[in-house]
């Protein structure tokens, strides 16, 4: 999996990652102990959790003093690539046990193997000529949450996955694993803007590519 990262360098990585991936039979033992202390100990490495954000005016033209002009650009260290491959690790193990233990709803399309939009689509299509054939009156109300991991409630999440019967020591390396991300903002390669993030804001590094850093440079 480690060969599967981008090839991308930044300017805070140890080691380029040519060399990561060309090496990573060596590494890999190291990498695994890491991985394995991290999940013993409920800790992420901060170091994991850093982006640089490089702002990039979207046309020539458009005015150079509104942030709105510019496009972030997120560029991760080879640490922060690393932490999201230990991401995937651990999403296929969460997603295993909440599958095997039955404990996800019988409806939900997203984030499941062999569920998607089309899954769901005809599950509510179904259910309303059902409805229908039936003599019933139909209706669909639709709700669109904008920046929805935006909207999630942290301790709600927490008392979640104590709900769902996660050990102590995986509640607080999810409490890590949302806790104290960073943004660096680089302009014309040099660092102008360090900014730590909390609770939700976390989400917005990675699904913005730190648009929440330009606003705040503004």
């Amino acid at each position: 999996m480690v060969r599967t990262l981008p090839a991308k360098q930044c300017s805070s990585d140890p080691l380029p990652t040519r060399l990561l991936k060309a090496n990573v039979d060596i590494l890999a033992s190291f990498l695994s102990h890491l991985f394995c202390w991290s999940l013993q100990h409920g800790v992420v490495p901060s170091r994991m959790k850093s982006a640089y954000i490089t702002p990039i005016l979207k046309k020539a033209d458009m005015d150079s003093l509104d942030t709105k002009s510019y496009c972030p650009i997120s560029n991760l260290s080879v640490l922060s690539k690393l932490g999201k491959l230990f991401e995937r690790l651990v999403s296929k193990q969460l997603v295993k046990y909440l599958i095997d233990n039955r404990l996800l709803p019988d409806r939900q399309s997203a984030y499941r193997r062999f569920h998607s939009m089309e899954t769901a689509v005809l599950r509510v299509l179904s259910d309303i000529l059902m409805a229908l054939d039936s003599g019933d009156l139909a209706m669909l109300t639709l709700l669109d949450l904008s920046a929805a991991f935006d909207s999630v409630d942290h301790d709600i999440l927490k008392r979640l996955q104590k709900a769902y019967g996660l050990g102590a020591v995986v509640v607080l390396w999810f409490t890590s694993y949302l806790a104290g991300h960073t943004q660096y903002l680089l302009s014309h390669q040099h660092l102008v803007q360090y900014r730590q993030l909390f609770c939700t804001e976390c989400y917005r590094v990675r699904s913005s590519g730190g648009r929440t850093c330009l606003e705040h440079v503004s």
